[in-house]
């Protein structure tokens, strides 16, 4: 009813739970994308398929790490394997639905080269969405929108997809790197309610639908968000999950008009 575009419900190889959450999800939806999330497993894309199929408008995300540490140590892949997994895990998406985003987990501490190659590939295997997250929280906002603008610029085909920013708030940047994403050429932006997240958080839709409204003369951008919504949805999740809003917490925090 607040006019989100995509709604990420989940993670459906996650657990029984998030499979029958993304499930019923996808199940009730109307207008808005239902997308599931994925790792790069076939075991995983299959029953992201399986969780997103009732959707009227179903979306595959599929995601990989691409940074030096992240193959090293969390996944103990070479650069060639995971490009071998880019392709491969997004044209076994492609074969369950049109849309399909792709991830470049911790692409903030990618060598740019290897980025774009898998970027490269990603497209040419079928992905519609690409996103650059900053995983950790690592990226100051000039350097993150200079990233997109970057990428953009190098990679082939880069006009025939939707580019996606996901930022984490370890350091307080998330809204700020994500609207200099989207001042970039970033489209899509991937953010919760109340900046709900891992850690510190993911940006705060609230801050970055108000931020793109008040200062329109500078940010040029519009989202389809009713912004008569946004305490209502606040106050829900935050009685849902028990997590307060502090009180000074911007747009939706109880002195934010004091």
């Amino acid at each position: 009813a607040m006019g989100v575009d995509v709604i990420e419900a989940g993670f459906p190889a996650a657990s029984e739970g998030d499979f029958a959450a993304v499930s019923a999800i996808a199940e009730q939806s109307r207008s808005a994308i239902i997308c599931g999330l994925a790792r790069s497993t076939p075991n995983d894309i299959e029953r992201c398929a399986e969780a997103v199929k009732k959707s009227a408008r179903p979306r595959i995300h599929t995601f990989i790490s691409t940074s030096p540490v992240h193959m090293k140590h969390k996944l103990k892949m070479g650069p060639n394997a995971v490009l071998e997994a880019v392709g491969r895990s997004v044209a076994q998406a492609r074969n369950h639905t049109d849309d399909v985003e792709w991830s470049a987990e911790d692409a903030t501490r990618t060598e740019f080269d290897f980025l774009c190659k898998c970027i490269d590939t990603a497209i040419a295997s079928g992905a519609t969405t690409i996103n650059l997250p900053d995983t950790v929280g690592y990226s100051h906002p000039d350097e993150y929108g200079a990233l997109f603008r970057r990428v953009i610029e190098t990679v082939p085909n880069s006009d025939k997809v939707i580019w996606s920013a996901h930022c984490h708030n370890d350091l307080g940047l998330a809204v700020a790197n994500s609207i200099n994403a989207v001042a970039n050429g970033a489209r899509q932006v991937e953010c919760a309610i109340n900046g709900l997240g891992e850690r510190a958080g993911n940006a705060a839709l609230e801050e970055i639908v108000m931020a793109m409204k008040v200062r329109s003369d500078t940010l040029p951008f519009e989202t389809d968000i009713k912004p008569a919504y946004l305490s209502r949805a606040s106050a829900m999740v935050s009685r849902i999950t028990g997590f307060p809003v502090q009180y000074n917490k911007a747009i939706v925090g109880k002195n934010a008009f004091a």
